[in-house]
């Protein structure tokens, strides 16, 4: 008869980091939202708002981070811990995904029967010739009934060299992660580096390309109908998620300068590399059903 052996799980302490998370996330929904309303107002006060959630995200990710790793490091954590973990991790991987599905949905919707149903599409000739009689059903709509026009952003130049980094992006950490699993801590240290590279390029690159959709040859604004609120809804909030993937990857390479992880201790590094791949698997259905199709 063999004994079954039984191991301590740690039960960490009250933190205060979940409330201070909750209290960011609403000031960036609430600054976020005041800033988009009232964007031409010289009264605007939602920026000050946004700016304050955000600060307040990165100085929550830094607490909590740190009483995480350091309760890593003292050896607190169990094989039931890790699993634990690995649980979480996979259910907010897939409530991003669900995050994801629902805006998908919205463009499906707008793209599919929305924009169909105004131009006379099953039966409805009427209610189209009445709302809009202008209207001409083809996606992207580039001019709303009160005469605003824009322009289309195309899938080549910024999109598709984003696109090229992103994909890249993932082949560097699989290296990385492949130099983990052999303990090859310079291996570890070049791939892991680029891909934080890549990815800071791909938002660099992001910001110019908002930057050629404000300007007065496109015309691409959040109030340019439905084509530029879904362009940057899901644009913009891909963009926050690279955003904090690279946040999570210059965490781990920080880690990796300090000596952390071995090839059967690093569940903070294969987390961080599920959020990339995830990130760019999303990218590459803008790519294909906002910018493409």
């Amino acid at each position: 008869m063999t004994t079954k052996e039984y191991e301590s799980y740690y039960v960490p302490s009250q933190s205060h980091w979940p409330i201070v998370g909750a209290i960011a996330l609403f000031l960036i929904a609430v600054g976020a939202a005041n800033y988009v309303s009232t964007l031409n107002s010289e009264e605007s006060r939602g920026g000050y708002f946004l700016l304050a959630g955000i600060c307040l995200v990165v100085y929550m990710l830094y607490g909590w981070f740190s009483n995480v790793i350091n309760e890593s490091m003292a050896g607190k954590y169990s094989h039931q811990m890790d699993n634990s973990f690995r649980q979480g991790m996979s259910w907010f991987i897939f409530s991003e995904v669900m995050f994801f599905a629902a805006f998908f949905g919205a463009l499906f919707y707008a793209r599919t029967l929305s924009v169909p149903w105004l131009g006379g599409a099953g039966n409805n000739e009427m209610t189209g010739a009445v709302l809009w009689p202008e209207f001409t059903a083809a996606w992207p709509l580039l001019k709303t009934p009160g005469g605003t026009e824009t322009t289309q952003m195309g899938w080549y130049g910024l999109p598709l060299i984003n696109t090229i980094l992103l994909l890249t992006s993932s082949i560097t950490a699989h290296f990385a992660h492949s130099a983990l699993e052999k303990n090859n801590r310079k291996g570890i240290k070049i791939w892991l580096g680029l891909t934080i590279l890549l990815g800071v390029t791909f938002l660099f690159f992001q910001v110019q390309e908002y930057a050629h959709g404000y300007s007065e040859e496109m015309k691409l604004y959040m109030t340019s109908g439905i084509y530029g609120s879904t362009f940057y809804l899901l644009t913009g909030f891909h963009g926050m998620h690279v955003t904090l993937g690279t946040i999570m990857l210059i965490v781990v390479f920080l880690r990796v300068l300090k000596g952390h992880f071995t090839s059967t201790n690093a569940f903070a590094f294969e987390a961080a590399s599920w959020y990339w791949h995830f990130v760019d698997v999303v990218w590459v259905m803008l790519f294909v059903f906002v910018y493409i199709l």
